[in-house]
């Protein structure tokens, strides 16, 4: 598949205001927070506090309640997803995600040696599922569901870890245990479905055009490297979705920068990139730092490592003109900002303003939301100039 050429390349800039626009970035919206979460996809969720302070950025008006609710009613769920990670996803859109990245899960999971050291085979693993899913029709521990595994395989014992892995594969829904941000270290799990997933090469192929097509409205105008990093998927699979969407006529092919092919839906906002984006203080994992294969779009490149750590955690950044600038964590009284390059006295009062709004939010929740991670300003960040932002 090649660009058409009918319209202008995209610049970088482009593609940058694209991304805020449809992940209401640009301006906060006033919408339900079940319909928010479905426009930017899904929200990245290893950090139960995360979904919070990531809707916190996109709604007017926020209130945390609502999300609560969503969450306690299975509205909203938590599952492993995209990228073997948790994320919290629409109900409705649980099935056709799951459908996508089945081929992923299943070869990470039931084919880790962590697993198949037991001598349990993803052959056998298929046949207990069912009874598996049945027995968590309603609230189980980790320890219960490896145990019940256990006595349904009947071949010997299961390490926690192959538990675990059994687990992150079976399509289960993290159970809510309440406030302050819904999910425990150790939470309970409950079938999303009394059925194992669809096997196959056709319902995975047919999952990953939903989830092309939803990535595409969230994050687009993008490349089938952008679409397979986002779900962790083969290039070529990722591909084929997006040319399939191409051929329906659901999809368009355009140029980015460098002539790089990119895909999107026809009509979909795509704001000129001089368009203002206003300061924000993302969440940690905020999926829009990890849904590129090129992280440029909103990561310049000389901060990826400051952010994006060797470990896999993905620091809460600030946002400054579209792009990230540096990072920020709660301390006693405030935000501690800590800007990698200057920024300019507006860009410290919009961030100042807020901090001040976050606050209010992390007030009757946890106002140290990421206190455990504070191990990363220990070793140092490179900033030119760190702030305190009360609250």
């Amino acid at each position: 598949m090649t660009a058409t050429g009918r319209q202008p390349a995209l610049t970088a800039q482009d593609l940058n205001r694209a991304t805020l626009a449809r992940q209401l970035l640009l301006a906060r919206e006033p919408v339900a927070v079940e319909e928010a979460v479905r426009r930017v996809v899904a929200l990245q969720a290893q950090q139960p506090g995360s979904p919070y302070v990531a809707l916190w950025n996109r709604v007017a008006g926020f209130d945390p309640a609502a999300l609560d609710a969503a969450v306690e009613g299975f509205r909203l769920v938590r599952s492993t997803l995209m990228r073997i990670t948790l994320h919290l996803v629409h109900a409705d859109d649980y099935r056709p995600f799951r459908a996508a990245v089945e081929p992923t899960l299943r070869g990470s999971r039931l084919r880790d040696r962590r697993f198949t050291d037991t001598g349990l085979t993803p052959e056998a693993a298929d046949t207990l599922l069912p009874e598996l899913l049945g027995y968590a029709d309603r609230s189980r521990t980790g320890d219960e569901l490896r145990r019940r595994a256990e006595e349904l395989w009947g071949g010997g014992s299961l390490t926690p870890a192959a538990g675990r892995m059994l687990r992150q594969y079976a399509p289960l829904w993290h159970v809510p245990s309440g406030p302050p941000w819904q999910y425990a270290t150790s939470p309970g799990f409950v079938a999303a479905t009394p059925e194992p997933p669809a096997p196959g090469p056709e319902a995975a192929a047919e999952g990953l055009r939903t989830l092309a097509r939803r990535y595409l409205a969230g994050f687009g105008p993008a490349s089938a490297a952008d679409l397979g990093r986002f779900g962790l998927v083969q290039r070529g699979r990722a591909r084929a979705a997006l040319d399939a969407l191409v051929a329906e006529g659901a999809a368009e092919v355009l140029a980015g920068p460098d002539g790089a092919v990119l895909y999107d839906l026809p009509g979909a906002a795509r704001p000129d990139g001089a368009a203002p984006a206003p300061p924000r203080l993302m969440a940690m994992w905020d999926s829009t730092l990890l849904a590129y294969a090129d992280r440029s779009r909103i990561v310049p490149a000389a901060y990826r490592k400051h952010v994006i750590r060797i470990n896999g955690d993905v620091l809460p950044t600030l946002l400054v003109d579209g792009y990230v600038a540096g990072a920020w964590r709660p301390v006693g009284g405030g935000i501690e900002a800590a800007a990698f390059h200057p920024l300019t006295a507006a860009d410290w009062d919009g961030l100042a303003a807020e901090a001040a709004s976050l606050g209010a939010l992390l007030a009757d929740r946890d106002p140290r939301v990421y206190g455990r991670y504070d191990h990363w300003w220990t070793k140092g960040l490179p900033a030119v100039e760190t702030r305190l932002l009360p609250f």
